[in-house]
């Protein structure tokens, strides 16, 4: 079981130290080809425009745009949302797209307003999830694909639209590995799934 990080910018580290705990090989993307050899792929936090124009410079879109397509699990977090979401409130941003909904950027404010809050989340287990929330982005509307996983403060910020999860706060930066390992699940049914193809 190989996760991939994308290794633009962002908390790249975290991920993968994440990761390894969950006891999968962790392979940092940089190029296109490297996509076909890995399970499932993880956009981390960053900035968002920065992020899009360096997959934009590293030819990156349409592979990746491909690998969502054909239904490889895919998460984002924090700028890895904005990355997924179909529509981007007041932004022209390149964005991958593939999930049906419509973010607000730094909808939490900025990085003074940062703050972390204990989410009650029952797919995970019965202990709450610390999340810790920096520039966070907020899911304000969803398609009926869309399964909301998690609120804060009555906003929508984790979702997963079949092959896609995303979250507004950072699994990263705790030391709680339960949302990692509900990723690491999604790829590992994916290739059960896919073993015969």
């Amino acid at each position: 079981m190989k996760i991939g990080v994308l290794c633009l910018q962002g908390a790249v580290r975290e991920h993968v130290a994440s990761l390894e705990q969950c006891g999968v090989d962790v392979v940092c993307v940089k190029k296109k080809q490297q996509l076909a050899d890995v399970d499932g792929l993880i956009i981390p936090g960053g900035e968002s425009t920065t992020i899009g124009k360096l997959i934009e410079r590293f030819d990156l879109a349409e592979t990746l745009k491909k690998y969502i397509r054909q239904g490889k699990p895919v998460y984002g977090t924090c700028a890895g949302l904005i990355m997924l979401a179909k529509h981007v409130e007041g932004s022209k941003q390149f964005i991958l797209g593939g999930m049906d909904i419509t973010v607000a950027r730094n909808a939490f404010g900025r990085q003074r307003e940062s703050f972390e809050e204990d989410l009650l989340l029952p797919f995970l287990g019965e202990e709450p999830f610390r999340a810790v929330f920096i520039r966070a982005p907020l899911i304000k509307a969803c398609g009926a694909a869309v399964e909301v996983l998690a609120n804060c403060r009555d906003e929508i910020v984790a979702a997963r639209q079949g092959n896609i999860l995303v979250s507004s706060f950072h699994p990263e930066l705790t030391d709680d590995v339960r949302f990692h390992d509900y990723f690491v699940a999604m790829a590992k049914q994916y290739k059960r799934d896919h073993a015969k193809e």
